[in-house]
């Protein structure tokens, strides 16, 4: 069974396909008498048009069925709801969070310290072991510590961050520039596989936005069509 909280209906031409949204649409649902519309787009256990029809209809064809109906876009007009077995489907979707939880990787924030005058084989001793704790899922706080007068010079400070960044280009993305904090100046670096999660991340909030505007172009277009049809008869 296709999981209706990774997935929203969304109206493409004469059918409905399902395209991807966010987790934790599965709290919002109604189910069978929680449901208030006057009258549904119903469509079956199988993603099959059952068509528009009136709420108590859809409620007789799913206990005809065993099956529960379940609203799965209420802010469409009319709301889609859909037929289910709900008890075996937030079992499923309980048992997937279980299981993504256990896979799950706690990101560290871990720290490397430089001195300003830090020489070629310290650098790189410090760059080694900055790209092993990279390879174990941490982030990496790269930090110069300034003594005396060594504060007057930040941009030293700045081109071995730069350095570091830079050696380490292909392993660690940039998350946060270098930003002096009292004698310290520091940078942080995230593993590039966390980086392309979290920018994947935001492009799914961006395209998330855009399908919800599809839908409701979507549903605009099929109200106007049944009006028509409605007036015509009139």
């Amino acid at each position: 069974m296709i999981s209706l909280r990774d997935y929203a209906i969304v109206s493409v031409r004469k059918g409905l396909c399902l395209k991807e949204v966010g987790k934790n649409i599965i709290k919002e649902l109604r189910v069978n008498e929680r449901i208030k519309a006057r009258e549904v787009r119903l469509v079956g256990e199988k993603g099959e048009q059952l068509g528009v029809m009136p709420l108590y209809q859809a409620r007789e064809i799913a206990k005809e069925n065993n099956l529960d109906l379940v609203e799965v876009a209420a802010t469409a007009v009319p709301p889609v709801c859909r037929l289910l077995d709900y008890g075996k489907y937030k079992y499923e979707q309980t048992k997937k969070e279980r299981e993504a939880r256990r896979g799950q990787k706690v990101s560290l924030l871990r720290e490397v310290r430089l001195r300003p005058k830090v020489g070629d084989h310290d650098f790189e001793a410090k760059a080694r072991s900055a790209k092993k704790l990279l390879g174990e899922g941490n982030k990496v706080k790269v930090t110069i510590m300034f003594r005396g007068r060594e504060i007057t010079h930040p941009e030293i400070g700045r081109r071995l961050l730069e350095r570091m960044a830079e050696s380490l280009k292909g392993a660690a993305s940039v998350e946060r520039q270098p930003l002096m904090d009292g004698r310290r100046m520091a940078m942080i670096l995230s593993p590039a596989a966390i980086q392309k999660t979290r920018i994947k991340e935001e492009v799914k909030e961006e395209v998330k936005e855009e399908v919800k505007e599809e839908v409701k172009e979507e549903v605009k277009e099929e109200v106007k069509e049944e009006v028509k049809k409605e007036v015509k008869k009139v």
